[in-house]
């Protein structure tokens, strides 16, 4: 007979809950790090299409910030603690630290793309990681999340055209 803690009552076996936790508390760091560089680079950039770009910028984080929300929350849903404190998320996050002196749109742009790229990536191995635990509906949560990310890359690498 299978324990209570074998299977919860969501009908995922306890290994997918702590693999769909880590994974998502993951993403979560690189997600809330990706957002601060974001807003560094919205706050920050001068140049001729200046509107355009910090606009830009504000829809790509207000993007990110739906998905960084989707995630706390299904840690919360799985029983976990999601974890995002800017202490916390400094010490786990895998994104390259945002430099402080970008002024250029160009500049902010490559920045910013090469770490979305990154964190995309790592989104898509979390997609998978989560899937094979037994979690499909993490890794449908991290798909969407994929999606946006590839998205507003697409919209950010046009201006580098």
């Amino acid at each position: 007979m299978e324990t209570a803690m074998a299977v919860n009552l969501k009908g995922l076996t306890d290994n997918a809950r702590k693999t769909a936790i880590a994974e998502l508390n993951a993403r979560l760091a690189d997600a809330v790090a990706l957002s601060a560089a974001i807003k560094q680079a919205h706050w920050n950039v001068k140049g001729r299409n200046f509107i355009a770009v910090h606009e830009l910028f504000d829809t790509t984080f207000a993007n990110l910030q739906v998905h960084v929300d989707e995630m706390a929350e299904r840690v919360q849903q799985l029983d976990g603690v999601a974890v995002g404190t800017v202490e916390k998320v400094a010490k786990a996050s895998t994104i390259k630290e945002y430099p402080t002196d970008l002024t250029k749109a160009e500049d902010h742009i490559k920045a910013i793309c090469e770490r979305m790229r990154d964190y995309g990536a790592k989104v898509r191995a979390a997609i998978d990681t989560t899937d094979e635990a037994g979690d499909a509906d993490t890794a449908d949560l991290l798909t969407g999340a994929s999606r946006t990310a590839d998205k507003d890359l697409w919209f950010l690498e046009s201006h580098l055209e």
